[in-house]
């Protein structure tokens, strides 16, 4: 679900006086405090990641900035599937964005309207059009030409609430993120969100805040 992150950027005290094994780094101005067993009381939905999946997690952290307790990132593990880590549009957005050669995107949808294929910016659609998938154009200033994603929308369209209720705009986003990871594949080579994951809406991430106050009762 693209959502506004509404947590605010707390750190869980006690578990950081229980764990010498800290992480510290800085976002935009902010002390991000991050050890394995912040990251398994806290930034994990699941059980029983595995403890070198956690060690990755807190290093993919660092190095790219991302504040976990901002929603930009999380570790999901469900059934028997290996533990993943996702990455929010917005945290990819904010990477692209502080390199010096971005700049700027387009992007929209495909769709069939009556015999014709079009592409259309925005996720505006009429009502007689056939959704097909997204589409996005991400510029360098470095590069004559710009990194272009196309996708389906059958690919991708879960039939869970989101997806049946904003389809226009979920592929949009979808479109997005590949088109940033194809134009910067250094800094955003390694992070994927969870519509590219397929990860279920009812393993998506809990609100840091709302799991602090549960942990509490």
């Amino acid at each position: 679900m693209e959502t506004t992150p509404t947590a605010p950027a707390i750190q869980p005290q006690d578990a950081v006086t229980q764990d010498k094994s800290i992480t510290r780094y800085t976002v935009n101005g902010e002390e991000i405090t991050l050890s394995e067993k912040i990251v398994t009381d806290f930034l994990t939905r699941g059980s029983n990641v595995p403890r070198a999946d956690i060690v990755q997690f807190i290093a993919i952290c660092k190095y790219n900035r991302l504040n976990p307790f901002l929603n930009e990132a999380y570790l999901v593990k469900y059934g028997d599937k290996p533990a993943q880590m996702i990455v929010s549009k917005e945290a990819l957005m904010k990477r692209a964005e502080s390199c010096p050669s971005f700049d700027g995107l387009e992007a929209g949808l495909i769709l069939k309207r009556g015999s014709e294929i079009v592409e259309e910016e925005g996720a505006f659609q009429l009502p007689g059009d056939q959704l097909l998938g997204g589409w996005a154009r991400v510029y360098r200033k470095d590069r004559e030409h710009p990194s272009t994603a196309r996708v389906s929308l059958a690919e991708y369209d879960r039939k869970q609430s989101t997806w049946n209720i904003m389809r226009a705009t979920m592929i949009r986003k979808t479109a997005v993120v590949q088109a940033l990871r194809e134009a910067f594949p250094t800094q955003l080579g390694a992070l994927y969100t969870a519509e590219e994951r397929g990860v279920p809406e009812d393993a998506t991430y809990e609100d840091v805040t709302q799991r602090l106050e549960r942990e509490k009762a």
